[in-house]
């Protein structure tokens, strides 16, 4: 049965007089220090010697070290740096500091379920994974709520690392919500699949093929995009309120009839195929094999569907239709900028 942890079920005053390295201060790294700085935590942020970050942890008060230091001072270290780039600066700055008694934390999977780092014996390894953007952890912990998380142990030396998971956890602001057990290889596969199937590959593919199918047609291109791409946050956020019913309640009887006689259509066994294929490939490695082969390479492939991605009609239509839209605080990311 899965098990959900609140606040009653955590106490952050285990982690009194223990030193909590956050390595990486971006989206992730920011919300993850700050919010356990004001939660009575003593925290120290690890970065690079050139990071650009340095400054602006330092002009939020935190203090601020290499990643040497910061792992060599602390008794918990969290990495909240990009997946691919973990492994090296594990094993050139964080490893050589691991000792019997310490904590390796992790709020995503990817490189324990991938045999990328192997943390060494006597060493607790968990994971606290929120589940939202670090902005939006930030954000909702400064209002005195927090977000959901995942909480999972990879190896329990001490005898309390899920009790410690719980009380980083607590002082992140996840139990004011709900934390709910997992394992590493269950938190990774998933995560994987849903953004390739649907929070990021789907979707993107499906209204690009939506917005293309209507302009071909010889429909006007600001229509198809209002259509196909602006609308679609009008839906998701009814169903992030209450569900599929809930959007399904919410739009017109011909949107609903239209739902259930298109949907499986559009969604047929072949696409379920596909899908079954993809979770497939993450599960037995494939995928992380093709990533860190491609990242190996210095990105080729994945620097050049980016360039051709940023050039696709419906972007341009929709930069010029969003800058008319003020209330929408739009967005515009350079082409070739590397990702936030």
């Amino acid at each position: 049965m899965t098990k959900l942890f609140y606040d009653k079920d955590a106490d952050v005053a285990r982690l009194a007089g223990r030193r909590v390295a956050i390595v990486g201060y971006g989206s992730q790294g920011h919300a993850h220090a700050l919010n356990l700085r004001e939660s009575g935590v003593d925290v120290v942020v690890g970065l690079r010697e050139d990071s650009p970050s340095r400054d602006v942890a330092s002009a939020a008060g935190l203090a601020v070290a290499t990643v040497d230091e910061a792992a060599a001072q602390s008794q918990i270290t969290m990495i909240l740096t990009p997946d691919t780039g973990q492994a090296r600066l594990y094993c050139d700055h964080i490893r050589p500091h691991l000792v019997p008694g310490k904590t390796l934390m992790f709020a995503h999977g990817f490189n324990i379920r991938f045999g990328q780092i192997v943390p060494p014996e006597g060493v607790d390894v968990s994971m606290v994974a929120p589940k939202a953007p670090g902005h939006r952890v930030r954000e909702v912990f400064q209002q005195g709520g927090g977000v959901p998380a995942l909480v999972a142990i990879y190896r329990d030396a001490s005898g309390h690392a899920l009790d410690d998971a719980l009380a980083y956890a607590k002082a992140l602001g996840s139990t004011r919500a709900g934390v709910l057990t997992t394992t590493f290889e269950e938190e990774t596969e998933t995560d994987l699949f849903g953004e390739q199937a649907v929070l990021c590959g789907g979707v993107s593919a499906l209204v690009k093929a939506a917005f293309e199918t209507l302009v071909d047609a010889g429909y006007q291109p600001e229509v198809a995009y209002f259509e196909c791409m602006h609308e679609l946050k009008l839906i998701v956020d009814l169903m992030y309120q209450g569900g599929l019913n809930y959007m399904r309640y919410s739009v017109s009887d011909t949107a609903e009839y239209g739902d259930y006689v298109a949907g499986p259509r559009i969604v047929d066994e072949r696409t379920r195929q596909v899908m079954r294929d993809l979770l497939g490939n993450i599960r037995d490695g494939s995928f992380a094999r093709e990533w860190i082969a491609e990242n190996d390479a210095g990105l080729p492939e994945f620097k050049r569907t980016r360039a051709r991605e940023t050039k696709h009609r419906i972007e341009d239509v929709g930069r010029s239709l969003r800058r008319m839209m003020t209330f929408v605080n739009a967005k515009e990311v350079v082409p070739g900028a590397a990702s936030a």
